[in-house]
């Protein structure tokens, strides 16, 4: 069950085992200084752990944690330097830790800018130039900090008394936008004040833990409700006025939660107006997915307008043309249905009628920009296991790819380039840029490459076949690191979640082919019916189908890359999948159990009934199963994997995490159960402190060390 807008990767012993076959150690190296001392003279050295070994190596968890993320970049007022965050794995900590780099377009290095121990987050560009804003906690509190490039040391800009959760300046430069969760019953001039005051009272000692709901959401994706909704504010950088609550009119969070972020609010060009999107549904939030588009003045002296209300559906994204006479965004058309395509819409600014750009391209739009000019559109969409780059002419026609393969995301206008973050499965994002036409490719960050040299990978083969419905499907299989076409080498099958999701050409933190390529095992992964980049039509077909069309095109899939390719062992095979995927993994326990010899599910559903009742976004399984259970109960019935517990004979590894509300931990729980009564051989790994997905860097080596281990038990010990 993917997330509304985007979906996951040793008990001690095991971990301790791990650390003993692949040892760390500690190296020395240099740490630019502080914002406020940048000189000529070299930087003091710091002690860094080294998570991967030493090395040329094959490919492994370690080295996914050792690779660092380059993040939201930032293009200067002058087009020539990007500020980025670059997020490092701290393992004493077992967190992430994010500092602010700028690299400059001419080609030199990359310096960094941060060094403070918490997180510096979202930088964003001050119009001079030289300065820039930033997050971060100090002192417990999260808030905008100012930093430049003058050698200034970064001073605190706002002091409010709640967290900042995002934030936009205006294009002249005077106003911060910022959101923060408040309580929406309180005055709306004095909203902060009064919700650091409860959740202070809140702190206190009492007796009673209790929290009383009349109305759905009680809790959302892996945090119970308290009663406070994400509000916009604007306020003056120079401090002459308190806060505005722009939203407070709405009963809505804005920007969404637990997902959204200052991309779903944009200020007009002349700093006048605020266009945000917001789903004011009430009662029935927890199954509607209609988000429109309202536009308020920043100075909160009218109620915000709503822009959109004709659709039903949802829109989003909003960008602005440089010349001010264009509003573009992206807009669902089918209510209820959150992998429904993105279209590309226009209107004039401020008067004028929406308009469908490209009404006949039967892709997904995900991120837009204008051009300088303000005449061309550049946009990412999936495509066929890519997620390349567009550009398409206001003045009509198709989107043109002008960056193939791959993945593209974060587009940035420089001047007369694009920026953007590029990756593959070969590598995480790195900053890039190409011409206005999509030539002139350049890399402007390398800063993973000495750790992608020593981390030997596996080729990845293209795969299509033909499939349910008699469509050509495709897929993508990744040959084990080493490979020897004389040898036959086990397989790792996994099975992508969403379901509307896709294993493509793309870098990720969490289920990476790679991690088993450097294993030794072969990767097959099959973008099954329901999957996104193909056409809607293909993602619209697993609609009430969840095990039946994908299914078959699973089977088709591993059929034909055994028949493709043979040195797969067909004798030594193992499913594995999170969300759908875990979904999907009880299923073929049941239905396809004779081509496998184990199974690994995470956070996957194991009774559609209890699905139903006990996940929070309901607007999911009712459109999946074409309405709410006592309504459409044989439809939620046709393919619930606990009707057929009676077939199941597989060994299984049965992953999930306390803090998953999507699919909660009683799923994960009941499949366990269900194994254990039938005494088929079986493990129950639990994360107390992780959701739909495992983040913190020690339970990602654990999550990694315990599937291969179960891996090597039932494919290579019984070799």
């Amino acid at each position: 069950m993917r997330p509304h807008v985007r979906l996951p990767l040793c008990a001690v012993s095991l971990l301790l085992l791990a650390c003993d076959r692949q040892p760390t150690a500690e190296r020395v190296v240099t740490r630019p200084a502080p914002v406020a001392e940048i000189t000529d003279a070299a930087p003091e050295p710091f002690v860094e752990q080294v998570i991967a070994p030493v090395g040329v190596h094959n490919f492994s968890a370690r080295d996914l944690l050792a690779l660092d993320r380059v993040g939201d970049p930032q293009v200067s007022p002058d087009g020539r330097q990007v500020l980025f965050t670059l997020r490092k794995t701290d393992l004493e900590q077992n967190r992430g830790r994010k500092d602010l780099w700028v690299v400059r377009r001419d080609g030199k290095p990359p310096i960094q800018l941060t060094t403070d121990p918490e997180n510096e987050d979202a930088p964003r560009w001050l119009p001079d130039g030289r300065k820039f804003l930033f997050l971060q906690k100090h002192a417990g509190s999260v808030q905008v900090w100012r930093g430049s490039l003058d050698g200034d040391a970064p001073a605190a800009l706002t002091s409010f008394p709640v967290d900042l959760a995002n934030y936009s300046v205006s294009p002249d430069g005077r106003l911060l936008a910022f959101s923060a969760d408040v309580f929406p019953d309180c005055d709306a001039d004095k909203i902060l004040a009064c919700t650091a005051e409860r959740l202070a009272e809140r702190g206190k000692k009492s007796h009673s833990s209790g929290q009383l709901y009349t109305r759905l959401f009680a809790r959302h994706w892996d945090t119970w409700k308290d009663g406070r909704r994400s509000h916009l504010f604007v306020w003056p950088i120079d401090g002459s006025r308190p806060p505005v609550d722009i939203s407070h009119a709405l009963d809505a969070d804005v920007p969404s939660k637990p997902f959204g972020d200052s991309d779903e609010y944009v200020f007009s060009p002349d700093s006048k107006q605020l266009v945000f999107s917001a789903r004011e549904a009430g009662k029935t939030e927890p199954w509607s997915t209609n988000f429109d588009l309202f536009v308020a003045p920043v100075d909160g002296s009218a109620a915000p307008v709503n822009l959109t209300q004709d659709n039903p559906a949802w829109d989003t994204g909003p960008v602005f043309s440089p010349d001010g006479k264009t509003l573009a965004y992206r807009a669902m058309t089918r209510p209820g249905y959150e992998a429904d395509r993105f279209r590309v819409m226009v209107r004039s600014w401020p008067e004028g009628q929406a308009k469908e750009l490209s009404p006949d391209w039967d892709r997904s739009a995900d991120e837009l920009m204008f051009s300088a000019d303000s005449q061309l559109i550049y946009l990412t969409a999936q495509q066929l296991g890519q997620t390349p780059l567009f550009v398409v002419d206001l003045a009509g026609g198709p989107p043109r790819a002008v960056v193939s393969d791959g993945a593209v995301s974060q587009l940035r206008r420089a001047g007369d380039r694009v920026v953007f973050l590029h990756n593959s499965l070969h590598a995480p994002d790195e900053l890039a840029s190409v011409d206005l036409s999509g030539g002139d490719l350049r890399n402007h960050t390398a800063i993973n490459a000495s750790k992608l040299a020593a981390a030997r990978m596996g080729e990845a083969l293209p795969l299509e076949f033909i499939g349910a419905d008699k469509a050509s499907v495709r897929g993508m299989i990744v040959k084990p690191v080493d490979f020897d076409p004389t040898k036959k080498y086990p397989v790792a099958f996994l099975v992508h979640g969403g379901p509307q999701g896709s294993f493509g050409n793309r870098w990720s933190f969490r289920w990476n082919p790679q991690t088993y390529a450097g294993a030794g095992y072969a990767v097959v992964m099959i973008d099954f019916h329901g999957s996104t980049g193909y056409g809607q039509a293909f993602t619209d077909a697993i609609q009430d189908d969840w095990g039946g069309k994908p299914l078959e095109d699973l089977k088709a899939g591993l059929a034909a890359a055994l028949a493709q390719q043979d040195w797969l062992d067909p004798t030594r095979v193992c499913a594995l999948g999170a969300s759908y995927g875990g979904f999907m993994v009880n299923w073929i326990a049941s239905q396809w159990p004779d081509a496998f010899q184990c199974l690994v599910n995470h956070d996957g559903v194991f009774d559609n009934r209890m699905m139903y009742y006990a996940t929070e976004e309901l607007w999911f399984p009712e459109w999946e199963h074409k309405g709410p259970y006592w309504e459409q109960t044989a439809r939620h019935e046709l393919h619930n994997p606990v009707n057929y517990i009676d077939r199941w004979r597989l060994p299984m590894l049965v992953i999930h995490g306390a803090l998953d509300y999507r699919i909660p931990e009683t799923q994960g729980l009941a499949t366990f159960t269900a194994l254990q009564r039938r005494g088929i051989p079986s493990q129950l790994l639990v994360f107390p402190d992780e959701n739909h997905w495992v983040l913190k860097p020690a339970n990602s080596l654990l999550w990694h060390d315990s599937v291969l281990a179960w891996l090597d038990l039932w494919l290579r010990s019984r070799a």
